[in-house]
């Protein structure tokens, strides 16, 4: 039986052992496997929600625009990503990680240059009409600002062109009345937050906490320069080593290597998030959060929403295909595993960056509403199933810049409040 226990601040003492996939370099290992064992929180200060002091001017709580424990509570407001002027980005290592063989000759000869025209005018459309249907269902959507992703950019330690900012659930992450902008490894996204500054300032005016993780260099240090890539069993054992792209020169990561269900946080060390990003995490959110690492057999871990994907207390969406280490914490907390159905798009629809297990990547609107693509009619069934009703969206082509309605959406505003589902 699935208990639930609403939390009103503090510690409530020891957290839960997190799990090492393997060792990390020499000069790290021992100080990462103590700090992650450790039972005491990191850090002593409060974290209250919205108001950051006593001070007359602050909102109370309730009217902090920035409100969200979980994946599933109530949706009141969101922020929808964007598809205009997206480049493909340079075929660098991190990218090559990342991305299937069969695609690299694309990188090759457009990396720095827009998507295709004609495919992206079409991912457009589709998230306008996302958009417009959330809207009908009552939610507030904000946009990210239009950028030229296409300029070049130098840094001392690298140039680059940029990306996009289709996905804000990657650079964003809203853990209760606070919202933190992530430190992503991509060079070619490393000026994404500028997208976003104008909504998050206008939150922080309106009362929200704002927090920028460390902005990583992206030095050479940052990235395994001879990092093999070959075989997708290779890449299997190279992921069951613990030896990923992204070394841990400094921290980084991708807010969509986390997922929350209240009071704990669950993230994976994938080819864009080290552990020294997660363990910044750790620190910062302590101790009202915890922050449990777990793992996959994944060839290519990136991003955890389309493996384990979180849709109501105690209810998750496991992936089939890259079965999860630790299920067995979630099975003996009461959790129910739900399997989701193979996906049915076709093999010859272009996926650049990600897989076809973006039918799972849904996005709840409360615990009896979800948002599926039109085409998903077996993902279709198994909410219907499971009383969950349906919005069908066709994002087909949106599908193709790396994200499915989780990966183009940052729950902005949840109704509800801090509780804890693991114990």
């Amino acid at each position: 039986m699935l208990r639930v226990r609403c939390l009103r601040g503090g510690s409530r003492g020891a957290e839960a052992v997190h799990y090492i996939g393997s060792r990390l370099g020499r000069t790290l290992t021992g100080w990462v496997q103590r700090t992650f064992q450790s039972t005491q929180a990191a850090t002593a200060s409060s974290r209250n929600s919205c108001a950051a002091d006593d001070k007359a001017t602050e909102p109370l709580p309730k009217d902090c625009p920035v409100s969200s424990y979980n994946e599933w509570d109530p949706l009141e407001e969101v922020i929808v990503g964007r598809a205009e002027n997206a480049c493909v980005p340079p075929f660098t290592i991190e990218v090559k990680a990342n991305t299937y063989e069969k695609y690299w000759p694309f990188y090759q000869k457009q990396g720095g240059h827009y998507f295709p025209k004609d495919h992206l005018k079409k991912a457009v459309a589709e998230i306008e009409e996302m958009c417009n249907i959330l809207k009908t269902e009552g939610v507030t959507v904000r946009r990210p600002d239009p950028i030229d992703w296409s300029l070049k950019y130098k840094t001392p330690d690298f140039e680059s062109t940029g990306l996009y900012s289709a996905m804000p659930r990657d650079i964003l992450i809203v853990v209760g009345n606070e919202i933190i902008e992530a430190p992503m490894a991509w060079r070619s996204r490393f000026f994404e937050y500028r997208a976003y500054r104008s909504i998050i300032k206008d939150y922080f005016h309106r009362g929200a906490k704002w927090t920028t993780a460390p902005k990583p260099t992206m030095a050479d240090e940052l990235y395994n320069q001879d990092y093999p890539i070959h075989s997708v069993e290779d890449r299997h054992k190279l992921a069951a080593q613990g030896k990923f792209v992204t070394t841990e020169f400094e921290p980084c990561f991708d807010a969509a290597d986390f997922i929350r269900a209240g009071r704990d946080i669950f993230a994976q060390r994938s080819q864009v998030t080290n552990y020294l990003g997660i363990e910044w995490m750790r620190r910062h959110l302590a101790p009202d959060y915890r922050v449990h690492i777990i793992s996959f057999k994944d060839p290519n871990p990136m991003h955890i929403d389309a493996t384990f994907n979180i849709i109501g207390p105690g209810i998750v969406l496991s992936n089939p295909d890259r079965p999860c280490h630790q299920i067995d914490l979630f099975k003996k907390a009461g959790w129910t595993i739900i399997t989701p159905p193979t996906p049915i798009i076709p093999d010859d629809h272009p996926l650049w960056m990600s897989s076809k297990w973006l039918s799972m990547n849904v996005l709840m609107l409360d615990e009896k509403r979800v948002m599926v693509d039109a085409n998903e009619v077996p993902i279709q069934k198994m909410f219907e199933k499971l009383g969950i009703t349906t919005i069908k969206v066709n994002i087909r082509n949106a599908n193709s810049l790396g994200g499915g309605f989780h990966c183009w959406t940052c729950d902005v505003r949840r109704r509800g409040t801090l509780q804890s589902y693991l114990d």
